[in-house]
């Protein structure tokens, strides 16, 4: 069967939402400090208002309402340091107040120290003796410089939603609420596996004839990244009978997913298809270059992806269908930033095709890096995108925009994606 990459990412997605029982478990309740990188498993209230009490915005005098229009000579009290009570402020008078510090009972706004004459604070002695004065110009709006209680969010109110996924912003806003724990959603689980009679561990003796294996570590390091929790089953090598041996002893509950390399083309050796015969997967060409053999389905009830066994075909797999499909799922890992980006080359497709090409975006141009071929590991190391060449382009020129997907930093320009549209799918390329 052929199909489209936008048909098979459709499958995949479908595939993990209704056979692979995820979540199932209960949430997990994790501190705040484990939780970087976690999905909310459930809606979080907020226990205390933001901020919990008016408060001064700025370093300067908390005022009262009857010395807010007009220019007025006030005494000076007692300061107000932030993490205090203060007293309530007295008519005829003006109390130094600190950012973030309680604004007191009877005050109305709070003047710059820059703005009063003198623009410093008094000496305590000379306060505690009653002979400091300070005169304000007038003109002060009510509420000027106070940050009212409930301003950033209420109590009660939902302070993120579940599904959040949580970064930095939100953790630092949780920790503010007073928040210690929180329940996210479990990990998705991955048992990931790789076939072959000429791959070896890296670390090992490399005999003539052999290679070392890439697909695991690189597949591995990516389902990390995007939250997945992996379990690296032992290189099996290209005997059938040991590959289904190892499938049968896969038990349902202990993963959500079954993910090989190789063995699913149209060789002579080709030991998944091979140990699969029988099963209901389905092995599939997707209009696509690299990765276009692909193989989805489920055994014993678990979901099975297949990817091809060159490194390069395996990840673009994983970017193109495995990726989305858990952040649809899951709500880990955020979308990837999809953009437009003009060719600093010429550039030839096959028609038939989605071509997937590495390249270096920078400064809203991308440059191409290394060829098509699905063996350029080093090419794929020094990319930080995926350049996406649809169906029904058979060349573009130099000059001409192109739509990537972000799969690395930008080199030199951390805000590279702020003027350009951001979507989440490539499913018009």
């Amino acid at each position: 069967m052929r199909r489209t990459v936008a048909e098979h990412r459709a499958a995949i997605a479908g595939l993990l939402r209704w056979s692979s029982g995820y979540p199932g478990d209960a949430p997990e309740v994790l501190p705040l400090t484990e939780a970087l990188g976690r999905a909310l498993a459930e809606d979080v209230l907020a226990p205390v208002s933001l901020p919990p009490f008016d408060n001064s915005q700025m370093d300067g005098y908390a005022v009262r309402p009857e010395d807010l229009a007009d220019a007025v000579t006030l005494r000076v009290t007692d300061a107000i340091p932030a993490g205090s009570v203060p007293p309530s402020l007295d008519a005829g008078t003006a109390a130094p107040i600190m950012t973030g510090a309680m604004l007191p009972a009877g005050a109305a706004a709070v003047l710059p120290i820059e703005r009063a004459v003198p623009a410093r604070f008094h000496p305590a002695a000379e306060v505690a003796a009653g002979r400091a004065r300070v005169q304000f110009p007038g003109g002060i709006a009510p509420g000027e410089f106070v940050r009212r209680t409930g301003s950033d969010i209420a109590e009660g109110e939902i302070a993120l939603e579940a599904g959040t996924l949580l970064g930095a912003a939100q953790l630092g806003l949780l920790a503010a609420c007073g928040v210690g724990t929180v329940p996210v959603r479990p990990r998705f689980r991955v048992l990931l596996l790789s076939t072959g009679d000429e791959v070896v561990e890296p670390g090992e003796a490399l005999a003539p004839g052999r290679i070392y294996d890439a697909n695991t570590t690189l597949l591995d390091a990516a389902l990390i990244e995007a939250g997945a929790e992996v379990t690296r089953h032992r290189l099996l090598g290209d005997d059938p009978a040991v590959l289904r041996d190892a499938f049968a002893a896969i038990t349902a509950g202990s993963t959500h997913l079954v993910l090989s390399t190789g063995g699913i083309s149209q060789g002579a050796y080709e030991v998944v298809k091979q140990a699969l015969a029988d099963s209901s997967v389905e092995f599939s060409s997707v209009a696509m270059q690299p990765g276009g053999p692909q193989a989805h389905g489920t055994i014993s009830g678990i979901p099975f992806l297949g990817f091809p066994g060159n490194p390069v075909s395996a990840v673009v797999s994983f970017e193109m269908f495995l990726r989305p499909a858990l952040g649809q799922l899951t709500g880990v890992p955020a979308p990837r930033p999809v953009l437009e980006a003009v060719l600093v080359e010429g550039i030839e497709s096959v028609e038939t095709k989605h071509q997937v090409r590495r390249g270096l975006y920078r400064d809203g141009r991308v440059a191409l890096v290394g060829g098509p071929e699905s063996h350029l590991l080093h090419a794929l190391a020094r990319s930080n995108c995926l350049v996406h060449l649809p169906e029904g382009v058979a060349a573009l020129q130099e000059g001409e925009r192109v739509e990537i997907t972000l799969t690395g930093p930008v080199p030199g320009d951390p805000f590279a994606v702020v003027d350009v549209l951001v979507t989440e799918s490539v499913d018009s390329a």
